[in-house]
């Protein structure tokens, strides 16, 4: 039975321009758009509202942030992931790889964390093809790469698992995102109750870690992303040099590059760039680094992740847009530009014959309203 809705009297944000019209949505898919009002029975009065594609994040802590609710809380991963949909589908986001660690620390008497990826994974998996998940999810390894069960972990994983990225995380002490130590034991301490005698050896274990694993580990994650078929992406490049040897790698998208040099750098290798959202939102990066407007001013931004707060991805985008004066422009970075950077090419635009993904929302001052979102033309929040 053919399945439709209209939606009327809204600004529609095309890749290019914003026009007056309706849209119509038909068997999960769009199936018109046109300018000026439908008299269509049971056309739905957007009141002038925006519609635009729904939103899609590529890097997100979010989820782990539902399994851990507190410190030293586990919250059961169902429940977490549940919950974790729900919230996405509220901002807008209505496609999410899901950032998932892969790579446990076992013998620090400092800090432990175990493994949970591959459960974590048949969980999401699981539950996607139950059909109770919301949104589209998708898989993103985070390969720790100062840790002590990286290689045996990504081997839990194979092509079937269709993982849609992996990244390559190294938080050792003293470079990439944490070259301020002050910084990184602030974060450590401040999250996990460290004293400072604690403090000082785990950041030895970690040098030593790195020192023994680091280079192995690497080479295993970039060799378990091209087997499985995933999109490698860095994180936290801060030189032009480590941009260099991720592009001998085959990283397609740098995450939060720290520094301007190093997002110069991925503009010359063709490396899309991601930047957090909160850290626009803000004003600045938590961790000292370069600022994501200085970036988006620029025209060295092309991709915005919501990172830690859901909202912030639509929050970010209308910052962009008031940076750049360039309303499409500005929500490619949270839409068509990540769609492609990831081979997505069936969403992120408003376009007869893409996936329904999409959303309504007005604005109040400089902040987006959510008003409706649809995925595959069902209304999900």
């Amino acid at each position: 039975m053919t399945q439709e809705t209209v939606l009327t009297n809204a600004r529609i944000v095309l890749p290019t321009e914003v026009i007056e019209g309706s849209l119509v949505l038909r068997d999960g898919r769009i199936a018109d758009i046109s300018q000026g009002g439908s008299a269509a029975a049971g056309a739905q009065d957007c009141e002038g509202d925006y519609l635009c594609p729904g939103l899609i994040e590529l890097h997100t802590d979010n989820l782990e942030r539902h399994m851990t609710p507190r410190p030293k809380v586990d919250w059961p991963h169902r429940a977490a992931i549940l919950a974790h949909d729900r919230e996405l589908a509220g901002t807008g986001i209505t496609t999410v790889f899901d950032a998932i660690r892969v790579g446990s620390i076992v013998s620090s008497s400092s800090r432990r964390y175990g493994k949970y990826a591959r459960q974590m994974a048949d969980e999401i998996l699981e539950m996607r093809e139950a059909g109770v998940l919301k949104i589209s999810h998708h898989i993103h390894l985070r390969a720790e790469i100062c840790s002590e069960t990286l290689v045996e972990e990504m081997a839990e994983f194979g092509p079937a698992d269709k993982i849609g990225i992996v990244s390559l995380m190294d938080h050792t002490p003293g470079q990439r995102q944490f070259r301020d130590l002050g910084k990184f034991k602030d974060y450590v301490c401040g999250k996990h109750g460290m004293s400072d005698e604690g403090f000082d050896e785990y950041r030895d274990f970690l040098y030593g870690l790195q020192a023994r694993l680091g280079t192995a580990h690497e080479s295993a994650a970039v060799a378990a992303a091209m087997r499985y078929g995933a999109t490698l992406a860095s994180h936290d490049d801060t030189t032009a040099e480590q941009v260099d040897k991720s592009h001998l790698q085959g990283v397609r998208i740098a995450e939060f590059p720290t520094t301007v040099e190093a997002a110069e750098a991925c503009h010359r290798q063709g490396i899309a760039t991601i930047m957090g959202a909160p850290n626009l939102v803000r004003g600045g990066s938590h961790s000292g680094n370069v600022a994501a407007r200085e970036l988006a001013e620029g025209d060295r931004l092309d991709i915005l992740s919501s990172d830690y707060v859901p909202a912030a991805l639509m929050q970010g985008a209308l910052i962009l847009n008031e940076i750049w004066g360039d309303l499409p422009r500005a929500l490619a970075t949270v839409t068509a530009n990540p769609a492609r950077h990831v081979g997505l090419e069936d969403r992120g635009v408003l376009e007869v014959g893409r996936r329904g993904d999409l959303m309504r929302f007005a604005t109040l001052g400089h902040h987006p309203v959510v008003k409706s979102v649809w995925v595959q033309g069902a209304r999900v929040s």
